[in-house]
């Protein structure tokens, strides 16, 4: 059984993600790390881009029309990567699907010691596995989730490794835009999230300005949103420059067949050293802006 969602969109971020995989275990085949890579909310590891089915409806990019077929899912990316990595964790709290991930050892029989599903809240096992020694370590980790979940200070754990590369997919249309009423009457249950996803309350600030409303017999205050997709991606990307050795300077924003943006794919790097930092980043460019 196949994990159904998408569009062109997500063959689009899996090409990209990809090339990036390929590239870094060549550059890295020589050194004596111990590379891992890390997939956060990794469904099965196969992607059925499909029609819409209303019954599975979570987003709205689940309503694609424009794409049947079977592609490979970030998962299965890794898995076809030569040289391998030492590690894969793919981590997924939905048992049913961990067990699909199970079924990746029989078809990977010889990477089946290396490859390891794990049942878990992917924040927190993410804040877990950045602890410790990371002298001898390296990783790519890559965050997919279906929209908010992933917390910031998941984010700052991983950059203060200073030995991951991140790619991550910001729910720039599917979900944060949405959320900002152009009133900005925000429910406390909303804000909550947004504080915990961009790891600040000064957002607010950032995508809403106050206005006055002048009557006849009184003065009315409120707010109203000045933030539009560009200003959002702006200002996450500046949130992971805050944190991160390196950052992308061109995320790249996913469309749907509809060409509303639903996704932000992010690129940062922790590693600090200016070479290495210099590499990934021109790399990671590159592929980004790709088309």
């Amino acid at each position: 059984m196949t994990h159904s969602f998408g569009g062109k969109w997500a063959q689009e971020k899996l090409n990209k993600v990809g090339s990036y995989l390929q590239t870094y275990a060549t550059a890295l085949k020589n050194q004596k790390f111990h590379l891992i890579y890390v997939d956060a909310f990794a469904g099965t590891g196969y992607v059925s881009l499909k029609e819409k089915d209303k019954s599975q409806l979570l987003l709205p990019e689940f309503t694609e029309n424009d794409v049947k077929d079977f592609v490979a899912g970030s998962a299965i990316n890794a898995l076809e990567v030569k040289p391998p990595f030492d590690e894969y964790v793919f981590i997924e709290k939905n048992e049913k699907r961990i067990s699909e991930l199970n079924n990746l050892k029989s078809d990977y029989p010889n990477l089946a010691d290396k490859i390891f599903p794990i049942s878990a809240d992917a924040n927190d096992y993410l804040r877990n596995f950045c602890q410790g020694d990371w002298r001898f370590k390296r990783a790519i980790v890559f965050l997919d989730p279906y929209g908010m979940q992933v917390k910031w200070n998941t984010i700052e754990a991983i950059a203060k490794t200073q030995a991951i590369d991140l790619w991550i997919l910001f729910p720039l249309g599917v979900a944060v835009n949405r959320l900002l009423r152009k009133d900005g009457k925000i429910s406390e249950p909303v804000k909550q999230r947004l504080d915990e996803m961009f790891g600040t309350q000064d957002w607010f600030e950032a995508f809403f300005k106050e206005k006055e409303r002048r009557s006849l017999f009184d003065i009315q205050r409120g707010f109203e949103k000045t933030a539009n997709l560009d200003s959002i991606a702006e200002y996450f990307n500046k949130r992971l420059e805050s944190v991160f050795a390196g950052v992308a300077r061109n995320p790249l924003k996913l469309h749907n067949s509809k060409n509303n943006p639903l996704y932000l794919l992010c690129f940062a790097i922790g590693n600090p050293n200016p070479k290495a930092k210099g590499l990934a980043l021109k790399l990671a460019n590159h592929i980004l802006q790709m088309r």
